[in-house]
C-alpha cells in the first residue's frame, strides 16, 4: 500500500484559498494546523499534499519530488520545466484566471517599443522569460531579479522599465506606467511528473481529481433552476431556458401541470427568473450546485 499514495503540490500564497476551496467543492476537505503549516491534511488516504509556493511547484514535480500539482504555465515557462501539462484549472471566481507579464515603462519615457530598452535596466520576478524575450528581439538589456515592489522601483528611477504581472492594468496605470508589450499569458495548470503520470494507478487517481475539479470550477458560474409550469404555457416557458442540452421536464400528480429543472449561467438568473414568470412559470427555485460534470 505504501505506493498507493500521489503526492499532490497545492500551491501556497494567491491561488491557496481558491484551491482549497475548489477542492473542497470537488468532495476533499483539506485543513491547515496552522498558518505556518506546510502540509495539509486531506479526508482522502491516497493523497499527500504538499502546500508550495507556485514560483517552485514545477521543479518540484519534474525531480519527481512531488507527483503532481498546480501552479501557473508562466512559473512553467520560466523555471523550463519538462512535466505534463494536464488541464488547465480555470478558477471562474477567483481574481488570478487568466493574466499576462507585460512589459512597462513610465508614461513620460517616451519609449514606445522595446528599441527603446536597449542598453536599459529591466526589474521583474520572471527573469529567464524576461532574457529570453529580449534575447529573441535582439535588444540588449540589463535584466535583474526583483524581490517586490517592482512597481515602485521604476517610479523611483532605479530602474528603467519592469516586466510585471497584469491582469486589468489598473495598477499600473495608477502607477503612471504604460504597457509596452506582452510577453507572455497564463492560466492554472494541473501538471505532472512524466514518470508518474505513466504509473497507471497514479495516473488514473490524477484524472479523477481532475474530473471532480473541474466539475466544481465549472459549477462556479452555474445555477440550478426549478418550477412548475400549466400545459398551456410549457412551450412558451421552455423556449426561454437556455440549457447545457435540454431541460428536464416531467408531469406533476395534478393533471395539465409540468415541472421543469434546467441548468444555467448564473449571470442570467436576474433576467430571466421575471420573464419565466411572466410566461407562466411558478414556484421557481434557484439552487447553488457543486459539480457540473460534462
Amino acid at each position: 500500500m505504501k505506493n498507493k499514495v500521489l503526492k499532490l503540490g497545492l500551491p501556497k500564497g494567491s491561488l491557496q484559498e481558491a484551491t482549497f476551496r475548489m477542492f473542497k467543492k470537488a468532495g476533499f476537505n483539506i485543513s491547515l494546523s496552522s498558518e505556518r503549516s506546510y502540509f495539509p491534511s486531506i479526508d482522502d488516504s491516497e493523497i499527500e499534499p504538499i502546500l508550495l509556493r507556485a514560483q517552485e511547484m514545477s521543479r518540484y514535480v519534474q525531480d519527481g519530488a512531488l507527483d503532481c500539482g498546480i501552479t501557473g504555465n508562466d512559473w512553467i515557462l520560466e523555471n523550463g520545466s519538462d512535466v505534463v501539462k494536464i488541464t488547465e484549472l480555470m478558477y471562474a471566481k477567483q481574481s488570478l484566471n487568466k493574466v499576462r507579464w507585460v512589459l512597462a515603462v513610465p508614461q513620460e519615457s517616451g519609449i514606445k517599443s522595446i528599441r527603446g530598452l536597449a542598453g536599459k535596466r529591466i526589474a521583474t520576478e520572471l527573469v529567464n522569460v524576461t532574457k529570453d524575450y529580449f534575447k529573441k528581439n535582439k535588444v540588449k538589456v540589463d535584466v535583474e531579479f526583483s524581490w517586490g515592489a517592482t512597481e515602485a522601483k521604476v517610479a523611483t528611477g532605479l530602474v528603467d522599465a519592469i516586466v510585471e504581472l497584469t491582469e486589468t492594468g489598473k495598477s499600473l496605470r495608477a502607477n503612471r506606467l504604460v504597457e509596452i508589450a506582452t510577453l507572455c499569458e497564463s492560466t492554472t495548470q494541473f501538471i505532472a511528473n512524466k514518470d508518474a503520470y505513466r504509473n497507471p494507478w497514479k495516473k488514473d487517481k490524477m484524472e479523477k481529481i481532475i474530473v471532480l475539479l473541474k466539475g466544481a470550477i465549472a459549477a462556479e458560474e452555474k445555477v440550478g433552476l426549478k418550477m412548475n409550469v400549466r400545459k398551456t404555457n410549457l412551450k412558451k416557458v421552455i423556449s426561454k431556458l437556455p440549457a447545457l442540452k435540454k431541460p428536464t421536464i416531467s408531469g406533476l400528480s395534478e393533471d395539465g401541470w409540468f415541472a421543469i429543472e434546467t441548468v444555467i449561467d448564473e449571470r442570467l438568473v436576474r433576467v430571466l427568473i421575471p420573464e419565466l414568470k411572466k410566461a407562466g412559470a411558478q414556484g421557481i427555485i434557484e439552487y447553488p450546485l457543486n459539480k457540473v460534470i460534462y
